[in-house]
């Protein structure tokens, strides 16, 4: 008897319709003697909902509160599948984040899980239950709850697996799988049968929304093989697990746009020892990831410099603030925020071993007439800062040049 861990995206739970063909399924795995234990996000659009009500409210609301109504979206999901399943004669118990044993850290919409305890959850499984755990949230040791970003019920079915010693994490989505880029954008991109980690923390964190970054990083941390597939069919995924040798006769795995970037320009910043570090010590004390970071020459006599870094679009406000409040201090001159941008990537550990990659992607997009802001590399990861108007058609471009 198999012990397996199920996560659901909110396009697999968008309606009761679709809450019903989730518990069919669950129904079908446990009539085979497996244990389950089902993570489940909000229903599609839940959430941006809930962000758009707090935001009639006041543009910028408390952290706090705002984990208090979002984490709403998931515990209506886990009652409703719970329900579905019990139509159907299976016995399921639906637990939040908290109920589960998860323990996270105190920064709200952005936790990070500390521990988990899933003493309840072994007690329910053992009861004969279906476990239905709410994604995306937790609970700190003092009781408060918290959120851990988008994505994150992800990071919870991968952490609820390695916690729980599972035999198999699937993580169902509305794609068959991983593909070498957006089949939305990109019509003619493959699925791919495996992946490495390294591969896909890349393309999680350069905007392919298939996975959470934080959840591949935990994976790759604790040794978790999963699964990416389809909540829609029947059809093999994608195995996510460690590199092996023959990966990396591949030179690219996959191309990825992140349309939800928002690039920050400090004007004339005092080109002295230290200045950074106040900066992105202050812009990382307010939980914000920054990506690539670009600094210009000096000013000649002035002895200032540019200092320009992208950001996730959704912390643009909270950075502006924090900038604003050690402007005077600093003694730069300007913000300039600008939010039309997009971030293309191409990925894959062969480039290791393989050389002219960065000339090839470069030339071809010299040849669709796009310009490019800023550029930042890793071992197997080159991205670049485009506009957001050519994205679609630098991605389609690309994954022409690379992978046919």
């Amino acid at each position: 008897m198999a012990l397996i861990v199920q996560k659901f995206g909110g396009t697999s739970v968008g309606n009761t319709d679709r809450i019903k063909n989730v518990a069919a399924r669950v129904a079908k795995y446990r009539e085979r003697g497996e244990k389950l234990v089902v993570v489940v996000s909000a229903m599609s659009g839940v959430t941006d909902s809930l962000i758009k009500l707090a935001k009639e409210i006041m543009p910028l609301p408390s952290e706090r509160e705002m984990d208090m109504l979002l984490a709403t979206g998931e515990q209506t999901t886990i009652a409703l599948t719970a329900m579905a399943l019990h139509s159907l004669g299976v016995p399921a118990v639906s637990l939040t984040g908290a109920q589960a044993g998860i323990v996270t850290d105190g920064v709200h919409t952005k936790a990070k899980i500390q521990n988990i305890t899933p003493r309840q959850v072994h007690h329910l499984l053992k009861e004969g239950n279906v476990v239905i755990v709410a994604g995306f949230q937790g609970q700190t040791p003092e009781g408060q709850i918290t959120t851990l970003g988008r994505g994150g019920s992800d990071l919870t079915a991968i952490a609820l697996a390695a916690a729980l010693k599972a035999d198999l994490c699937q993580i169902y989505t509305d794609v068959d799988g991983v593909y070498t880029a957006d089949p939305r954008i990109v019509p003619n991109a493959r699925k791919l049968a495996e992946i490495a980690y390294d591969e896909m923390l890349e393309l999680a964190g350069t905007g392919a929304k298939v996975m959470q970054l934080r959840s591949v990083e935990f994976a790759k941390k604790f040794g978790v093989v999963f699964e990416v597939r389809s909540s829609l069919n029947d059809n093999p995924g994608t195995i996510v697990k460690e590199e092996t040798q023959n990966m990396e006769s591949v030179v690219i795995r996959g191309v990825s746009l992140d349309k939800n970037q928002a690039k920050i320009t400090l004007a004339h910043v005092p080109d002295k020892p230290g200045v950074a570090a106040r900066i992105f010590k202050a812009i990382g004390d307010a939980a914000i990831n920054v990506d690539m970071i670009v600094q210009t020459a000096s000013h000649g006599a002035s002895g200032a410099t540019d200092i320009s870094f992208t950001i996730d679009k959704p912390d643009l406000l909270k950075a502006q603030k924090v900038l604003e409040s050690i402007k005077q201090d600093i003694g730069f001159k300007q913000i300039v925020a600008v939010e039309k941008i997009a971030k293309l990537s191409i990925v894959g550990v062969g480039m290791r071993s393989h050389s002219g990659v960065a000339a090839r992607m470069f030339e071809v997009l010299a040849n669709e007439g796009v310009n490019i802001d800023m550029i930042s590399t890793s071992e197997i990861k080159i991205s670049v800062v485009i506009d957001l108007a050519k994205g679609e058609q630098a991605m389609k471009a690309m994954h022409a040049a690379f992978l046919g």
